[in-house]
């Protein structure tokens, strides 16, 4: 029997309407604000979603223009997932709405919380899915962030930072190269260092704790290493492409979680890799989180850096901290 392999066929994206530029928080916080944020992590503005947007909404819409790219109906949906940490509610799981919306009741779903790692997890979990289950032949796996709903306007370290959006892929089975190998880690001591910690069962989200603390809202709590990325991520790329039998110099594009530039010109570095082997997005779409590396591989598709054979590794981090990479073979 010939193997079944997971093969990404398209991608899709979805960024809110409204725009907000750097200028918008040196009138909040000062002048120069905007120019730091350059300067250090890369970032020139931002998309937040409208009044009536949520998460599902952004990922319904990513999913279809990923769909309608590669040609597949939704009748064809074996199986929606969602990777997100600002889900619509507590309660169910938000890709059950996204099937909903998409009009593929025959579609399993679930969603996958692991922070800004949930995509490239629940990447890797999908392809798994798809090559040991007959009845698994298309998928589509989702990223999509709806930080601004949990935004304290006035902390100056998270209101700049966070973004919202959506980016999809579809995944079909194929006896040809796909997936490759996927690896997870975490560090789980720093649980507590940045996230919503109100609103769950741990911190429930009573009339007092909201009329003391505010609703809930993401905050960076505890704090990390400096250089807690720049050592972890890649210890985590050599281990995955070692796993897919590759070299460094053997990967086409790589995609890392898209919160600092500065971060990602490091890491290039350390692996010995030319800039021009990745691709970045936060300076016009800010930290979009759980979406950012579909995102940033649904632009880097737009902007025809891949072709058919290369391989492309993907390297996230999220609170928790959470950490996934994975490397596919583009078809």
């Amino acid at each position: 029997m010939i193997p079944r392999s997971a093969q990404i066929v398209s991608s899709g994206r979805y960024v809110p309407a409204r725009r907000v530029d750097n200028a918008f928080f040196d009138d909040r916080f000062g002048d120069g604000t905007g120019d730091w944020l350059i300067r250090n992590v890369g970032i020139g503005a931002r998309h937040w979603m409208a009044p009536d947007e949520c998460t599902s909404d952004m990922a319904a819409a990513a999913a279809r223009q990923a769909l309608h790219r590669a040609g597949i109906s939704v009748e064809q949906i074996d199986l929606i997932v969602l990777a997100t940490d600002t889900p619509d509610q507590l309660s169910p799981a938000t890709s059950a709405r996204v099937q909903a919306l998409l009009g593929a009741p025959q579609a399993g779903t679930f969603d996958v919380n692991c922070a800004c790692a949930a995509w490239v997890t629940a990447l890797d979990l999908a392809s798994r899915i798809i090559a040991t289950d007959p009845d698994v032949n298309t998928a589509v796996v989702i990223g999509a962030y709806a930080m601004s709903r949990f935004l304290n306007p006035g902390d100056k370290r998270t209101a700049t930072l966070f973004a919202d959006g959506a980016g999809a892929v579809v995944l079909v089975a194929g006896d040809g190269p796909g997936f490759l190998a996927g690896v997870r880690e975490a560090e789980g001591r720093y649980w507590d260092a940045l996230g919503i910690f109100d609103g769950g069962s741990r911190q429930p989200s009573t009339v007092d704790a909201v009329s003391a603390a505010g609703p809930p809202h993401v905050a960076f709590a505890r704090r990390l290493p400096a250089t807690f990325n720049l050592e972890r991520w890649p210890a985590m790329v050599r281990r995955v492409a070692k796993k897919a039998s590759l070299s460094l110099d053997d990967v086409d594009l790589y995609l890392f979680t898209q919160l600092n530039l500065r971060t990602i010109e490091a890491v290039m570095e350390d692996l010995g890799q030319p800039m021009q082997k990745t691709h970045w997005i936060m300076d016009k779409w800010g930290y979009t989180g759980s979406a950012c590396v579909p995102m940033a591989l649904d632009d880097a598709i737009e902007k025809g850096r891949l072709s058919p054979g290369d391989r492309v590794l993907f390297c996230a981090s999220g609170g928790g901290v959470s950490l996934a990479a994975a490397v596919v073979q583009w078809t």
